[in-house]
């Protein structure tokens, strides 16, 4: 693709800016911002943006409140940095609509391959050809990337959309943990990679399901993983 895509930084270390600065400037239109204010104030001008790669720890907006106002705006991917390690504060990442995580410190390499991956995820997904399947009460579209549930728009990240659309793609199948992680991530499937799964899996019941303690459309097979009849 000749058009390079554009990324957005955020973080209130102006250290921290410049190295991620730097690492993506060669091969990708890079904007920065050190505050959560000014994301979404970027994000309202510039909705073209492809990625945010987001800080947790910042004062005044954090950046889980950060996600919840750019997702207000927009279904960008953003990938979470953060100094913290612990499995709540990737669950609280992952529930406040982000697309995956990142703990500091992290190698070039690790931070490259994870931007890559959700690029291309991102790309692909706009991309699909004219498709449309119909389930319960949902309808996918699979070439604007969007999912209606009773006549309206559901606003699913693109993680959420590519767990429904693995599955959709399985129709009938019972899609392992591993598999998802697998096929989504594009990355090695890990102890704690379930829960991973798990997490995005309520998010994306909670949007397109009636009843999300009681789902109809994709169904827990205890023990092995998830299905759509």
């Amino acid at each position: 693709m000749d058009e390079r895509s554009r990324i957005l930084i955020v973080d209130d270390d102006p250290d921290i800016r410049k190295v991620l600065f730097l690492l993506l400037r060669d091969s990708y239109e890079v904007a920065q911002v050190p505050d959560g204010a000014a994301a979404v104030d970027f994000m309202q001008a510039h909705p073209e943006t492809d990625l945010v790669v987001l800080d947790v720890m910042m004062p005044g907006m954090d950046g889980f409140e950060t996600c919840d106002a750019i997702r207000a705006l927009s279904n960008v991917p953003i990938l979470f940095l953060t100094a913290k390690s612990a499995e709540a504060d990737r669950i609280s990442a992952y529930r406040s609509g982000g697309d995956d995580f990142l703990s500091k410190p992290f190698s070039q390499g690790e931070f490259l391959a994870k931007v890559s991956s959700l690029l291309r995820r991102y790309k692909e997904y706009r991309g699909k050809p004219a498709a449309a399947l119909v389930l319960e009460n949902l309808e996918v579209d699979l070439a604007a990337h969007s999912v209606k549930s009773a006549g309206k728009d559901v606003p699913l990240t693109d993680t959420e959309y590519s767990i429904l659309e693995h599955l959709l793609k399985n129709r009938g199948k019972t899609v392992t943990a591993a598999d998802m992680y697998e096929a989504v991530w594009k990355e090695k499937f890990l102890p704690g990679s379930a829960n991973t799964v798990m997490v995005h899996v309520l998010n994306l019941r909670r949007k397109i399901e009636e009843n999300p303690s009681n789902p109809r459309i994709i169904r827990t097979v205890w023990g092995k993983g998830y299905q759509i009849d």
